[in-house]
């Protein structure tokens, strides 16, 4: 078993956790997220095509078609089982892009040919409605783990763990606004993907804790904590590699529907196994210092 002191330096883990949680929300409140087609509207076109048609050739002909800076080579594109029929949807304005709208209709009739496009409008009042659902998925989901982790742990447990959880949401979040990566539905998916991968991982340890608590009963909490870390860090350093590795294929040859996505879970796993270490545990470990007053 390896045998890091871990709490020793939690003063310079925590610090550098808010230096980046601190930079992050200024971000947030400076730029502001690249929300896309899911939250902002867009415009969506349905199209039957008289043979099937490759959504790889579709996506780089949208790509060509000059769109004043915006991807059309990222739209969302889905197929209809057992048709023809493709459906786009795209971030142009129906109002402020006809020019472009055209193109795209134009491209659509000449290129594969269509023998059917409709088109309409995805508009501002569904996308807050998907804004205020995809956030309420997350409040939801953290609100869920404090009182899990309260019922089965201590409340304790469950703030450090939530803690863990928000700080690795932040960050990530953080990532997207510096890069002005895309926040769509898949990325809400992949959020609370990392909320779950983030828990799971500082549940581990925190069993360990509970269990070494019970058994060296003189021990201090400062030693029960770096020795319970100690013993998962293995499982922990596995599990983040195992997951990582599939994840950082996706990003390579998942195009760039799947890139934001990708993106997430890449931040998520690293920045999560980083916060069950450097975040939960000196948190459970300052709180129960100031409850219980052991000794170190």
């Amino acid at each position: 078993m390896t045998k890091f002191d871990f709490l020793s330096t939690r003063k310079f883990g925590i610090t550098l956790s808010l230096v980046v949680v601190t930079a992050s929300i200024l971000l947030l409140i400076v730029n502001g997220l690249n929300l896309g087609i899911d939250f902002t509207g867009g415009t969506e076109f349905t199209i039957i095509f008289r043979d099937a048609v490759e959504i790889a050739d579709l996506r780089v002909a949208l790509g060509a078609i000059p769109a004043d800076g915006i991807d059309l080579a990222g739209s969302v594109i889905t197929e209809i089982r057992e048709t023809y029929n493709i459906i786009i949807t795209t971030p142009l304005n129906i109002e402020l892009h006809h020019t472009i709208i055209t193109s795209v209709e134009t491209m659509l009739e000449e290129t594969f040919p269509a023998e059917e496009i409709s088109r309409r409008a995805i508009g501002g009042r569904i996308s807050r409605e998907m804004v205020h659902r995809g956030w309420g998925a997350i409040l939801l989901a953290l609100v869920g783990i404090l009182l899990y982790v309260s019922w089965r742990f201590r409340l304790r447990y469950a703030v450090g763990a939530v803690t863990a959880v928000v700080h690795d949401v932040i960050i990530t979040l953080g990532v997207f606004v510096l890069f002005q990566l895309e926040v769509n539905l898949a990325t809400i998916a992949a959020f609370l993907t990392i909320i779950g991968y983030s828990l799971n991982d500082t549940i581990v340890i925190f069993d360990r804790v509970r269990e070494n608590l019970a058994v060296e009963k003189r021990a201090s909490i400062f030693d029960v904590i770096n020795r319970s870390i100690n013993q998962s860090l293995t499982r922990t350093i596995n599990t983040s590699l195992t997951t990582l590795i599939p994840v950082v294929i996706l990003f390579i040859v998942g195009g760039p529907v799947l890139r934001s996505f990708a993106v997430a879970l890449i931040i998520g796993v690293i920045v999560g196994t980083y916060s069950s270490i450097y975040v939960a545990n000196p948190v459970l470990y300052a709180w129960t210092m100031r409850a219980d007053s052991p000794k170190r």
